[in-house]
């Protein structure tokens, strides 16, 4: 018996919607006008070729068969011009608009991975978008999903092998993206780093996976941008991961540390019981939403003194790592937002992190991969710009900040 977590709309082959076929009208009209623009074009290159008797070299010669295009308002008709040579040259129109064997938009294409990724696996992709697009989508099954991941994997390989040395990185984030999805050996886990040019333009460095975030693992990942040509960054973001840190402390020791504050201020909660965790919660924001670096050493000393006593574990969990806490208040105020956490990994990867259902399939370590690639290509498309981005070069070219305001050079304060 098949079984299926995709719920059918009752009587969906009947349904009509007159503006959803008014568009897929216009759609057809639209497309047809623009392949027959194209055409004219390509016939245009051969206007100066003639027969011995004058007339033309190249000339249409009817369609090529009707054939369904795959749309978001569902299927639509389309029909590609053909062409011939009177005098026997081969010659083949091809359409930008409607490339051979492309029977889906990119649009549509792209929701393609993030229906996988939210539990529908390929072999329930066929009635997922038959819900979604009518009775009439085709061309979308198990296999096409396959060849998709594919592509993917030849993408990806391209990806991480790209030079790096074309603009410098200034800050980097790190984490460890535990899927949850059962793998070949142990629990798939894929080490992630995201880098800020100097332009202020976040993007993914590296996406591998790696065993339990351990030092050689992250030692293989640094070394491997490295020899891709990136740059020592000024500041690294990421958790209490001690892999990480003891790797950096090998490849990139100039680099400075900061720990993140939202896995901070979680680590700490848990160590206290349930009551008071939220006047705590207030103690720890206190610490890093001060004004000034004195400030904050200020409240972190109270914190101390308040819970030292009865949870000593809470107090050592965050005293440890103190200074990595504080790194922040030495680098524009501007950029304080976003390099105290490690927020721009957390939120690319949420729909990962938080798919609780295993699907039938158990994903390789390379499928994985693939996955968080086109997953993460789709977040860099809606990523904004650090904010306070020109400030990049003067965190570049070694600017002293304190408490996140540039500090004057003793020959402006002389002056």
């Amino acid at each position: 018996m098949e079984t299926t977590n995709i719920v059918d709309f009752a009587r969906r082959d009947g349904m009509s919607d007159a503006l959803t076929e008014l568009l897929k009208t216009g759609a057809q009209q639209l497309i047809a006008t623009a392949v027959e623009a194209e055409l004219v074009s390509y016939l245009a290159q051969f206007a100066g070729l003639r027969t011995e008797d004058g007339h033309a070299a190249v000339v249409r010669n009817g369609h090529h068969p009707e054939r369904p295009f795959q749309t978001g308002i569902g299927p639509v008709s389309v029909r590609i011009p053909k062409v011939r040579s009177k005098d026997g040259t081969p010659v083949t129109f091809r359409s930008a608009l409607v490339p051979p064997y492309v029977r889906r938009t990119k649009t549509l294409e792209a929701a393609l991975p993030w229906l996988y990724l939210k539990g529908i696996y390929s072999g329930e992709m066929a009635p997922a978008l038959k819900v979604l697009l009518g009775p009439d989508a085709k061309g979308l099954s198990a296999n096409t999903v396959s060849r998709l991941k594919r592509d993917w994997a030849k993408e990806y390989a391209g990806w991480k092998g790209a030079d790096l040395d074309d603009e410098p990185i200034v800050y980097i984030w790190a984490d460890g993206v535990h899927s949850g999805l059962r793998g070949e050996d142990d629990k798939l886990c894929a080490l992630v780093i995201v880098g800020v040019t100097a332009r202020g333009k976040k993007r993914f460095l590296s996406i591998e996976d790696g065993v339990r975030e351990s030092i050689q693992s992250w030692r293989e990942v640094l070394l491997t941008l490295k020899g891709r040509g990136m740059n020592v960054p000024k500041l690294a973001i990421g958790d209490g991961a001690m892999g990480f840190w003891a790797a950096m402390d090998e490849v990139y020791p100039a680099t400075r540390h900061q720990r993140c504050w939202q896995h901070k201020t979680m680590n700490v909660l848990n160590c206290l019981p349930k009551l008071s965790q939220p006047k705590a919660k207030v103690a720890i924001h206190n610490i890093w939403q001060a004004e000034t670096k004195d400030d904050a050493e200020k409240a972190f000393d109270l914190f101390i003194k308040t819970y030292e006593a009865k949870y000593p574990k809470a107090t050592l969990c965050l005293q440890k790592d103190r200074t990595e806490l504080m790194a922040f208040f030495d680098f524009p105020a501007q950029h304080w937002q976003s390099i105290r956490t490690s927020n721009p990994i957390e939120s690319a990867f949420a729909t990962i992190r938080h798919r609780t259902k295993r699907s039938k399939g158990c994903l390789s370590r390379d499928g994985m991969l693939h996955m968080m690639f086109k997953l993460g290509q789709c977040a860099e498309q809606n990523w904004r710009k650090l904010r306070g981005f020109d400030y990049l070069a003067k965190v570049i070219t070694g600017v002293t900040f304190k408490d996140g305001m540039e500090t004057p050079k003793p020959d402006q304060i002389a002056a």
